[in-house]
């Protein structure tokens, strides 16, 4: 079976993680983490709880930012005033697996929400809201029945719809990172089909992405490279080009038995 991290990609990654260690009271939940994204590259993070993988995305994020000695670094310039709204102004969105969208409202007001257009007397522009919202439903995210239109309250779509609509929404307002946070729980097999696919749209628009899972079902066929975290560290790296799914699910086994790799 091949050694970790033998395959790392060329250039200036979009998000990088230098020598990452965060602590709560005694509890130290990440250990000298070193994490990157390249741009274009969808990455996997797997793990047991408790292996630390929260507490990392959430630095990621911004909620959290590390203890003296780390570091953060965004498209090749170390950023020190991390925060939320900081990680948020660069591009970086993240998408819950309660999926954030709003279930009594139509699909255009979810995907403005926030960011709402106006017209040039300050009203909120809603034919152009509806119109963008159409043409983003048909271009990117596959809807073509004229059954599904923008004024279709969110409530009426499957699961894999409203991850699209999430998705669509986020590539929409220039991210450059998008973090999925288990975005197939609860999912019908169809639906995380369609899920699987709108993943593959955000490297198909080359942008980057977090992969957060505990499927590696799910995570495997659509990402480049996988972290494997264990008790706060980085526990492996592998491209997938260089390690199968079975070859992979064994080293998960091992890793969450022992903590090494060995």
């Amino acid at each position: 079976m091949p050694d970790a991290a033998t395959k790392t990609p060329t250039g200036t990654p979009v998000i990088e993680l230098r020598n990452v260690s965060k602590t709560f009271g005694e509890v130290r939940s990440l250990q000298g983490v070193n994490f990157a994204v390249y741009p274009g590259e969808v990455v996997g993070l797997l793990g047991d709880n408790g292996a630390g993988k929260s507490t990392m995305v959430k630095t990621v994020m911004g909620y959290h930012s590390p203890d003296p000695g780390g570091e953060i670094w965004f498209k090749g310039q170390r950023i020190d005033d991390w925060s939320v709204a900081r990680a948020r102004s660069l591009g970086i969105e993240t998408i819950y697996q309660e999926r954030a969208l709003c279930e009594k409202q139509p699909i255009w007001r979810n995907m403005f929400m926030g960011r709402e257009p106006r017209t040039k007397w300050g009203l909120l522009d809603v034919r152009k809201m509806r119109e963008e919202s159409a043409r983003l439903m048909s271009q990117h995210m596959g809807f073509t029945s004229a059954a599904v239109h923008p004024d279709n309250v969110v409530s009426t779509m499957s699961g894999g719809e409203k991850q699209g609509v999430a998705i669509t929404r986020a590539l929409y307002f220039d991210a450059q990172l998008v973090i999925l946070d288990e975005p197939t729980v609860g999912l019908s097999l169809s639906e995380t089909k369609k899920t699987l696919e709108f993943v593959q749209s955000i490297k198909d628009a080359g942008r980057s992405a977090i992969f957060i899972d505990h499927n590696i079902f799910h995570v495997y066929p659509v990402v480049d490279r996988l972290y494997v975290l264990d008790r706060g560290k980085v526990a492996g790296v592998y491209h997938k080009s260089e390690i199968t799914m079975d070859e992979l699910i064994e080293r998960l086994y091992h890793v969450a038995r022992t903590g090494t790799l060995n």
